[in-house]
């Protein structure tokens, strides 16, 4: 069986490595012969840093989607058109927005010096802070600050692009048209209910939708829908995730799932 990991709020929390109790509990998995995949909204790039070195092998999947990688090289990368990246780009400078857009690894920047992302953001300095018309391809854009967010919000439902809004952190995230974290499993080979997921957040719907079982961290209203199972947050989350994941582990569990 294969089971799919979103990474921030999922199994790592507050921009922090994943915890050596969780990563011993996935090792686990693969020992019983099972496959490990990590598929977050962070470009390549910055899912690195959360995980230990001993995990840069693994499948990942980043950008939800845009940017595949695979024991430790990236092969696969879905940019945006010319014609849809130049009318986003006018509509940000119409609007007056700050972004972080993202190349197939380095970045161009333009929010503020005190932005959260930041603290995500290259920790690492794997890559280069560059203008927008030096990146090559474009995979991501998140859509910072403006002087009118909701018009730009609006806007970008009209163009051929998905586009999450993380209303928390007041940020719009956009990517290619067509591009989820369910059609970067299928870069990999990964089919329909191949697969147990995890995941927190809007962005890990198509995963959740296609996955034979799911099982949500916290709670967000657009992913309850889908989810077969979910773990409230508490200071007690991770020893729940790490004994559901020895559970989910055992054979005979996972055939009990697939009767249901």
């Amino acid at each position: 069986m294969k089971f799919v990991f979103d990474l921030d709020g999922t199994i790592c929390f507050k921009g922090q490595p994943i915890s050596e109790r969780l990563l011993v509990s996935l090792e686990k998995l693969v020992a019983q012969g099972h496959e490990v995949i990590f598929a977050s909204a962070r470009p390549i790039r910055d899912l690195l840093p959360v995980l230990h070195e001993r995990f840069h092998q693994y499948p990942m999947i980043g950008g939800n989607g845009s940017i595949i990688a695979n024991k430790g090289k990236i092969i696969s990368t879905i940019s945006f058109d010319e014609e849809t990246l130049a009318n986003i780009v006018q509509l940000l400078r119409t609007y007056n927005a700050s972004y972080l857009i993202d190349g197939e690894w380095d970045y161009a920047y333009t929010g503020p010096a005190t932005h959260p992302i930041l603290n995500n953001l290259d920790p690492e300095g794997r890559a280069k802070n560059v203008k927008l018309d030096k990146l090559q391809t474009i995979i991501k854009i998140l859509v910072l600050t403006s002087n009118n967010m909701e018009v730009i919000e609006e806007r970008l439902s009209n163009m051929n692009v998905v586009v999450h809004s993380h209303g928390n952190e007041g940020i719009l995230d956009i990517s290619p048209n067509g591009i989820d974290k369910w059609s970067g499993l299928q870069q990999l080979g990964v089919g329909e209910k191949e697969y147990i997921s995890f995941g927190n957040d809007a962005n890990d719907i198509t995963m959740f939708q296609h996955a034979m079982y799911s099982v949500m961290i916290g709670e967000n209203l657009q992913l309850v829908p889908f989810s077969s199972e979910q773990f409230v947050l508490s200071e007690d989350t991770e020893t729940i995730l790490v004994q559901r994941l020895s559970e989910l582990g055992e054979i005979n569990t996972i055939t009990k799932l697939v009767k249901l």
